[in-house]
């Protein structure tokens, strides 16, 4: 089980990280019309501490 909550964490972080990096580079595509720079700059950066916590987190259980 909790390989299976690291591989969760894993791709949620990589769904979050897409989302708002898409968001923070102008481009029509951009989800939340680019609302806050400041946010999504937040949110890249905590969807890579989720992505590392999940990654060091699954290689201590291999």
């Amino acid at each position: 089980m909790p390989k299976a909550l690291c591989l969760t964490g894993l791709a949620i972080a990589a769904v979050l990280f897409l989302i708002f990096l898409t968001d923070l580079i102008p481009s029509p595509i951009a989800p939340f019309r680019g609302a806050s720079r400041l946010m999504d700059l937040a949110f890249v950066l905590c969807s890579l501490a989720l992505a590392w916590l999940s990654w060091t987190t699954w290689r201590e259980q291999s």
